[in-house]
């Protein structure tokens, strides 16, 4: 099963970690003995916070820390901030990244930066922003169950334009990871996040949006402006949104894009429905995958038909070489049949004990409202050039007045 691994090897002494100690830093007092302990290395390349709850005061004593010792701001590759502020206030965690996200812009190795598992909504979007905008040096962020809502995920969208810009204009590599799941993102936030993603091209590797409320029209708008452009994705994770038969088969018009990067594919409880899911099992028996190891697809109405048809056909014949983790529970597959039988003689760790049943009479009462449905999901024409431009240019002017405030 592929597995994303994005911490390098660091030796122990390199490392500081109150990871999980459920620890309440609040005052001043209450950090020093955590920063009398960090003072003692030498060489700091990884911090891991994660799991405790950090206060203004403690905020701003750490941010101080790293500014002012050499052994971090100059080392430091990756910071583990997640699950930070269980039981502050939403002023208490504004501040706390008014205090630190600037001093990590100076913290010119770090690639790394986990901020998942933080009640942040819409009220921090501004610290946020500018952090993600002017980040050159980072290639992996994670964000996930923060409570973006849709206007704090358009605006991390237009933020991840401006720091593909940003980087181009450093020479820095773009992206390579960016995981925002369990964020409420929904249809709103798709069309600027689809730009910013498409901005850090061949970069991307990795994308994780499961879990997001996005609807078909949405999810299409993602895949036709933004991921079809991030030529070299190896994980893509869009778990649990709503694809139904419009955006399936916008998938399966891209899907040939990955062919010979993707490594994990994650769609379950994706509602692509049967029609979704025999175009693009077509497409994968009609494509070779030579690196896709795991594939999720689960609670989806796929038929016994486009099992039989396309899935089998994929895994026994040259598409699906490498395949070793599948999951396809919970869709209409017919227990006891033979192609099961062959799939569980592949794969030991298949689970199929929540198959669903086919109602043909409820089939027929729903086609006409899952028609009239994908009527309404179709995906708008965007003037996609125009609004890239608008953003360049905000970028531009964004930049000339920071200049312009600068003091020497």
């Amino acid at each position: 099963m592929a597995t994303l691994h994005l911490s390098p090897t660091y030796k122990d002494a390199e490392v500081f970690s109150i990871q999980g100690k459920a620890l309440k830093l609040t005052s001043e007092d209450d950090i020093k003995p955590i920063l009398e302990d960090l003072s003692k290395l030498e060489i700091v390349k990884k911090i891991d916070f994660s799991g405790n709850t950090i206060g203004i005061e403690a905020s701003k004593e750490l941010a101080k820390f790293i500014n002012s010792n050499d052994s971090i701001l100059l080392n430091i590759e990756e910071i583990n901030f997640a699950d930070l502020y269980t039981s502050r206030l939403v002023d208490e965690v504004v501040e706390s990244l008014t205090a630190l996200l600037p001093v990590l812009l100076k913290c010119k190795k770090l690639t790394i930066l986990n901020l998942s598992d933080n009640a942040f909504g819409l009220r921090t979007i501004d610290q946020l922003e500018n952090y993600i905008t002017h980040a050159i040096h980072l290639k992996h962020l994670l964000l996930s169950n923060n409570g973006m809502g849709p206007f704090a995920g358009e605006r991390i969208g237009k933020a991840l334009f401006h720091l593909a810009q940003n980087k181009e204009s450093a020479k820095t590599p773009y992206l390579e990871t960016f995981i925002c799941g369990r964020n409420r993102l929904e249809n709103g936030s798709a069309l600027y996040l689809a730009l910013g993603l498409k901005a850090h091209k061949d970069g991307l590797k990795v994308v994780k949006l499961y879990q997001n409320g996005i609807r078909p029209k949405g999810v299409s708008t993602l895949l036709n402006y933004g991921l079809q452009y991030n030529k070299s994705l190896e994980i893509l994770d869009l778990q649990d949104n709503t694809f139904t038969s419009s955006a399936s088969l916008i998938l399966a018009k891209v899907l040939p894009i990955w062919k010979s990067t993707l490594i994990e594919l994650n769609l379950n409880d994706c509602l692509l429905k049967t029609a979704g899911s025999d175009a693009v099992f077509k497409v994968v028996k009609e494509n070779t995958f030579p690196n896709l190891k795991t594939l999720k697809f689960e609670y989806n109405e796929m038929s016994q038909e486009t099992l039989e048809n396309y899935l089998i056909p994929s895994i026994e014949g040259t598409s699906l070489p490498v395949l070793e983790h599948l999951e396809i529970n919970g869709n209409r597959f017919e227990e006891d049949s033979e192609p099961l039988d062959v799939l569980q003689a592949k794969f030991e760790d298949l689970e199929l004990d929540d198959l669903e049943e086919v109602d043909s009479d409820e089939d027929e009462d729903n086609e006409d409202e899952e028609e009239e449905e994908d009527e309404e999901e179709k995906m708008d024409e965007v003037d996609v050039t125009l609004l890239e431009k608008n953003l360049s240019k905000l970028n531009v002017d964004d930049l000339a007045a920071d200049l312009a405030n600068t003091h020497i």
